[in-house]
């Protein structure tokens, strides 16, 4: 791979971001997926390390004060950020490293890293999203309400991203990201 890389992967909840990151690693393994750290219990079947560092409040406050995050940010009252050391090392030895983070999260590391690639995943419609938010059966009215109303938000900043992929054909999306990682660059 040459040089080390990062990239950014964002989009509003359900829209997919997480199928698709796990079949661009399946076909490109070679790709390092930086886990975050979240103070949120572990959901079912979740293993610390692998989906996330579980951590307390008080130690992420102090990740935070130490400045040993690259972004973070609070969503659904919890705190979610990437540890800096880790995507650092990566980099320097020349890995590309994806991060799957919050809008939010994704403007810091702008600042912080703005030479990352930075892709926005949108849904084909608001309707589409509700439907697929619903199909989840994981949320209540009111945070399937506060998702959509936060999803708005996200899709109104989507031009803050180099690239905008929407996701209304799975292959063709996985492809789009493939290619704006993969293909050469033409002159």
């Amino acid at each position: 791979m040459g040089m080390g890389r990062l990239i950014v992967l964002t989009g509003p909840s359900g829209v997919g971001k997480g199928t698709l990151l796990r079949s661009l690693l399946k076909r490109h393994p070679e790709l390092y997926l930086s886990v975050s750290a979240t103070t949120r219990s572990p959901r079912p079947g979740e293993i610390h390390g692998s989906d996330y560092f579980f951590v307390t409040r008080p130690t992420f406050e102090r990740m935070i004060a130490n400045g040993e995050l690259l972004e973070w940010a609070e969503f659904a009252g919890n705190l979610y950020g990437t540890p800096r050391t880790v995507v650092e090392e990566q980099i320097r030895q020349g890995h590309w490293v994806i991060l799957e983070i919050e809008l939010e999260g994704a403007r810091q590391i702008r600042k912080t890293f703005p030479e990352a690639l930075r892709i926005f995943i949108l849904p084909p419609s608001i309707v589409e999203l509700e439907c697929r938010i619903r199909g989840r059966g994981q949320d209540t009215e009111d945070a399937i309400a506060r998702r959509l109303q936060r999803a708005q938000e996200e899709i109104s900043a989507a031009d803050e991203f180099d690239l905008q992929i929407i996701n209304d054909d799975f292959d063709k999306a996985l492809n789009r990201i493939e290619e704006a990682l993969f293909a050469p660059a033409v002159c």
